[in-house]
């Protein structure tokens, strides 16, 4: 079921049997979501010009999910005595699919600080208690994906020969900070090239060790936080970069 991805260089991991959860009442939509995972590509300059999780690439893959009936959803948890409301509240999950033989949730953490797994699989949890979900879904960046990010950035910077923070900012980067600009400006001044020394800065501060990716997830789940609820969990592959590659790997030595 997960081979086609796991073969593409995904990460791929399931708790609590869920992967005989999915495939046995959930294979059709699986196989949806397979497809759309597949075919998702973020090319990387919008890397560079967005870091959050609403970047143009992401909206293509939630369009994609949504056009497959994975639609944004606020649950409501109403705790009712003797006819009197005590107590609600509310979960909002970015995408939910309702089938015939269960629900199933499903967040994109592309870009985030890392305690929104927290949010995220602690949600699941509670809906999973109250029997509102059957199973929940995480899609983060993968442990390839979030090691070759400076070397990414390089590559794309060199591509299109920006050897400024004018030129970068005339190719569509947004205007950087005074702390940005100081870190950037420290790195050249001991004579690092502007690729490297604004890569480097740049995935410090934007994609650095303490946003959503792999080994973030990966912590979580080892230390138990979601359970019982079933899980699957998703790490985008490097090459969902569509132009680039390791063999690029030269430009940055």
């Amino acid at each position: 079921m997960f081979g086609v991805l796991g073969a593409s260089g995904f990460d791929i991991e399931t708790r609590n049997h869920a992967k005989a959860i999915l495939g046995g009442d959930f294979a059709e939509e699986i196989e949806g979501l397979v497809t759309a995972l597949l075919s998702f590509r973020i090319p990387s300059r919008e890397i560079i010009k967005s870091g959050g999780g609403q970047a143009a690439s992401t909206m293509r893959l939630r369009d994609a999910l949504y056009a497959q009936g994975w639609h944004k959803h606020e649950f409501i948890v109403r705790t009712i005595v003797d006819g009197v409301e005590r107590e609600a509240t509310t979960h909002e999950v970015d995408h939910v699919k309702r089938c015939s033989n269960g629900t199933l949730a499903l967040e994109i953490e592309w870009n985030n600080k890392d305690p929104f797994f927290d949010r995220d699989l602690e949600n699941f949890q509670r809906l999973h208690a109250q029997g509102a979900i059957s199973l929940g879904v995480l899609v983060t960046r993968g442990a390839a994906l979030q090691v070759h990010m400076t070397r990414i950035v390089v590559s794309a910077i060199r591509s299109e020969g920006i050897l400024s923070a004018t030129e970068l900012e005339a190719w569509g980067m947004k205007e950087r900070t005074a702390r940005q600009t100081k870190n950037l400006n420290a790195l050249l001044e001991k004579q690092v090239p502007f690729a490297d020394a604004f890569a480097q800065s740049f995935v410090a501060d934007k994609y650095g060790a303490a946003t959503t990716h792999w080994a973030k997830l990966d912590d979580r789940i080892k230390r138990g936080v979601g359970n019982p609820c079933p899980l699957l969990l998703i790490g985008l592959p490097l090459a969902s970069v569509g132009d680039y590659s390791a063999a690029n790997e030269e430009l940055y030595e």
